[in-house]
């Protein structure tokens, strides 16, 4: 090989790890509302967010006396998920939870 096209190479691979950059982050937040039980929203941190009862039930009172709560910070495809299964979970027991995401 080339002394130019080894440098060529090299050149190419340090462009390369120069452009990557770390995804971006969202958070998920679950927004208060007066139909919801307060069971359910730990349920969900539980489940969903894999949160510890005693975390599960700070962020829901969070939720309950601030209006919202931050369940946790993840990529944009990973909130999108627990956003969606949020819902799902809230529409099959005809809670009208909200849940949303915002860039950190």
């Amino acid at each position: 090989m080339s002394a130019e096209r080894i440098k060529s190479q090299e050149d190419v691979a340090e462009k390369e790890r120069q452009e990557t950059k770390e995804p971006s982050l969202y958070r998920v937040i679950l927004l208060n509302d007066d139909y919801t039980t307060m069971d359910f929203v730990v349920y969900i941190l539980e489940t969903v967010f894999h949160k510890h009862p005693a975390e599960a039930t700070r962020i829901m009172l969070d939720v309950h006396k601030r209006g919202a709560g931050v369940c946790g910070v993840y990529t944009r495809e990973i909130a999108e998920t627990k956003v969606e299964q949020v819902h799902a979970m809230a529409a099959d027991r005809e809670f009208p939870l909200q849940c949303t995401m915002e860039r950190e």
